[in-house]
């Protein structure tokens, strides 16, 4: 199966590739199912597209049940392991001209503004690279409706429902 990648996420793969080896990706199928067997990064194009920005990838895929046919569609998931990465909705930030905020809640329930970096951007999700540690509680609920340094109550939610939640929306 053939795929396009961006430069950016090119480089991003050729640093992580030198460390562990060959790639191994899935597929989401068009019917948003991930195929059952995962696949291999076989080879790379020599030569980025001008018009687009993005170099092809060629992945192969064990096809035992005879699943993938010729000119099937679908994406290829390539996996990133993160190691000790804080995580937190996209909901629970907000910008100010073009820094990124969150609100803390300390230990006497007053909300503080804290500027945040992100190093990645995932569905419903950001990977903070700087800005937060893994004790801070932050605001995911009514941004909207809160201010800097105002006393709030709120009732937590670990961060496995919430995304839980996230991933399980449904548009009405």
């Amino acid at each position: 199966m053939y795929f396009n990648v961006p430069e950016a996420e090119y480089l991003d793969y050729t640093s992580r590739e030198k460390k562990s080896g060959s790639a191994i990706v899935a597929l989401q199928m068009a019917n948003h199912q991930i195929f059952d067997q995962k696949g291999v990064v076989e080879t790379i194009e020599a030569d980025f597209n001008n018009e687009t920005g993005n170099i092809a990838f060629r992945a192969t895929f064990p096809n035992p049940k005879r699943v993938l046919r010729h000119g099937e569609t679908g994406n290829i998931l390539m996996p990133v392991i993160l190691k000790k990465a804080i995580l937190i909705p996209q909901k629970s930030t907000f910008d100010v001209l073009d820094k990124k905020f969150v609100y803390v809640v300390d230990a006497n329930n007053v909300l503080k503004a804290k500027q945040i970096t992100i190093a990645q951007e995932m569905p419903h999700v950001y990977v903070v690279a700087s800005g937060l540690s893994p004790q801070d509680k932050i605001l995911a609920e009514g941004l909207g409706k809160v201010k800097n340094n105002e006393r709030i109550k709120y009732s937590f939610v670990s961060f496995e429902k919430e995304l839980y939640e996230l991933n399980n929306l449904h548009a009405e």
